[in-house]
């Protein structure tokens, strides 16, 4: 990757810290759906996404939670702390398109945020982002019924993919919010009664 365009990403990557990035991280691309980070797993590379989408959840009793999405420029502070400590994950990581993932090494990491201060800049403001993640995640199942919570979730992803139309099944829906497909059936069933969204085989349209 040259440093141009690495540089558009990440502005404020000086030319050396480029130079050292394309010399010893990778890039992959990995397609649709895939996981890249499973709970309990040893953190050995840091991803940083430069195109695509990322979504971190945990899991409990065989529920999951969305926590957070991960979008181009943009890393994850979950594997950023646990790779920084040679430590295990706590949160699970697929991709919802082909993304494309800069890796950095973990093992090389703390020597690199002494030598490019920069790099402190990225991972200071994405702690920032994912409490504030993290914040609204729990006001949303703490304080908010069903619909508003689904409401909340499909204009998130509406302002992600820049789209109103969204694709997405019941069950994924489900996934994210820790509940079942019935309920978000029903729920979004009344959301189209109530004129909020249209209702299509796998998307759902919000009016």
């Amino acid at each position: 990757m040259s440093f141009t365009d690495l540089h558009k990403q990440f502005p404020f990557f000086n030319k050396t810290l480029v130079e050292t990035i394309n010399r010893e991280c990778d890039i992959i691309t990995v397609p649709d759906h895939q996981e890249i980070l499973r709970k309990g797993q040893y953190v050995k590379v840091i991803p940083l996404v430069l195109k695509g989408l990322l979504r971190v959840f945990t899991t409990y009793d065989d529920k999951e939670l969305l926590l957070y999405h991960i979008k181009a420029s943009e890393s994850c502070v979950m594997s950023f702390a646990a790779g920084i400590k040679n430590g295990t994950s706590e949160i699970n990581a697929q991709t919802l398109e082909e993304t494309e993932i800069l890796l950095l090494p973990a093992d090389k990491l703390k020597k690199w945020l002494q030598q490019y201060p920069e790099l402190n800049l990225l991972f200071n403001s994405q702690y920032e982002m994912r409490y504030a993640d993290l914040l609204n995640t729990i006001e949303n199942m703490v304080f908010h019924k069903m619909d508003e919570r689904i409401l909340n979730l499909l204009h998130d992803k509406a302002a992600l993919t820049n789209s109103q139309i969204i694709k997405i099944s019941h069950q994924a829906l489900a996934d994210d919010l820790a509940t079942s497909r019935e309920v978000i059936s029903r729920v979004l069933k009344k959301l189209e009664n109530d004129n909020k969204l249209i209702l299509s085989h796998q998307t759902i349209k919000i009016l």
